[in-house]
């Protein structure tokens, strides 16, 4: 099944340095539709990202440095991208609510372990094709 305009699939790039969660999050975004990229560290899922241009980024918030989903959001918004990206963490609200996540162009939070269910609906709604 395709997502999207015409036969064009949305495509999501997963940034976790655990290839278990990327797993978990690749097999329900492909059978959904998406096509699906990954990257183990922020440093790879930037150039990544410039490469295969995402509809939208799950990126944990804590990879190689503890704001490292934070970083990717960043350095995306200051080239002057407007992919979506979505932080997903094992970190607290408080810590969340703290690096100012908002300010980076973060357009929401994913708690882990995610509900892949939730992580499907978000994006089916934000990439309107739902």
């Amino acid at each position: 099944m395709n997502i999207g305009l015409g036969s064009r699939r949305k495509t999501i790039l997963l940034v976790d340095a655990d290839p278990h969660a990327r797993a978990v999050l690749r097999n329900a975004l492909e059978a959904a539709g998406f096509t699906v990229g990954e990257a183990a560290s922020g440093r790879e899922g930037e150039r990544t990202a410039l490469r295969i241009k995402p509809d939208a980024i799950l990126a944990d918030l804590m990879m190689e440095t503890i704001d490292a989903g934070g970083v990717i959001a960043d350095n995306l918004k200051n080239l002057g991208s407007q992919i979506p990206i979505y932080i997903v963490s094992t970190a607290s609200d408080a810590l969340i609510g703290a690096v100012g996540l908002r300010e980076l162009g973060i357009s929401g939070v994913f708690l882990k372990p995610v509900d892949p269910a939730i992580v499907l609906q978000t994006l089916k709604i934000r990439l309107g094709t739902s």
